[in-house]
């Protein structure tokens, strides 16, 4: 009787997930030659191929499409099997910068969501600094934010290239302050948006101060001001009106993972995340 290792599909279900045997491996904790065997043995298992792979990506087969669909099925079982024999059910409390958030929150939910039916979720978009202080004082298990000066520490998960975002019927007179849309201090984006334009000696005014960055896209998209962001959060519709402005670069800035889970489920939980967004933000 031929029988499916538990391992294998879950290797097989984040090779499809996160279409990368590298950011399987790194979920796993384990390598990418470890990942390939295990789906070279579940295709010999199963008799069909499950995945094509090439130089850049790995995309599923039409078997593997189906498999995938029945593999999430075994998988909710087994988590549903070994959750009865678990007493309490654990919190993983999780802190997102919403300057980091961007389109990469939903994939991001979705498959920390999918890693436990034992693992519970409390998730705080804010501040860098602050979502920070509640991780130092406790409060948070870990924090996904933006580096912050002086802070050390901590897993690099990307590089953010920021521009000046506007609507393509934004008009300023060159001469007067700069309208800007920013979210309220102590936001680290604002910080440096405002150093850039002290250091240049160009006026500027804030025009719309939001509570988000959705707000903050808004008042872009809307034509009332331009808006500091990272290229991969900027939507359809908002262009980086910087160098036709004269303004001045942007530096780059770095998303930062800071944890002290110990606790295995939560670890898988966090390296998920930390895979996922890896994968959705270099390819945003």
């Amino acid at each position: 009787m031929t029988t499916l290792d538990i391992a294998t599909v879950q290797a097989f279900l984040l090779v499809a997930d996160l279409q990368s045997f590298t950011r399987a491996a790194e979920v796993m904790g384990t390598t990418q030659a470890a990942v390939s065997m295990k789906l070279q043995r579940l295709e010999a298992i199963l008799d069909k191929r499950l995945v094509e792979r090439s130089p850049r990506a790995v995309k599923l087969t039409a078997d593997g499409a189906v498999f995938r669909d029945n593999a999430r099925v075994l998988m909710e079982a087994h988590d549903r099997a070994l959750g009865g024999l678990h007493v309490t059910r654990q919190q993983l409390t999780l802190g997102i910068s919403d300057h980091v958030a961007g389109p990469e929150l939903v994939p991001l939910l979705e498959r920390l969501h999918a890693t436990s039916s034992a693992l519970s979720l409390a998730v705080t978009i804010g501040f860098s600094r602050a979502l920070l202080d509640a991780f130092d004082a406790g409060r948070l298990d870990a924090v996904m934010v933006r580096q912050e000066a002086g802070r050390r520490g901590g897993e690099k998960l990307a590089d953010d290239a920021f521009g000046w975002f506007a609507a393509p019927q934004f008009q300023w007179q060159r001469g007067e302050p700069l309208p800007l849309a920013t979210l309220a201090p102590p936001c680290g984006v604002r910080a440096l948006a405002v150093r850039a334009l002290d250091k240049a000696a160009h006026k500027w005014a804030e025009t719309f101060v939001g509570g988000g960055v959705s707000a903050v896209v808004a008042a872009a998209l809307a034509g009332l001001a331009v808006a500091p962001l990272a290229a991969r959060l900027a939507p359809t519709g908002l262009i980086d009106v910087g160098s036709s402005l004269g303004l001045p670069r942007l530096p780059t800035s770095k998303v930062i993972l800071h944890s002290r889970v110990s606790d295995p489920a939560k670890l898988t939980a966090l390296r998920t995340l930390a895979a996922t967004f890896r994968k959705v933000a270099t390819t945003a």
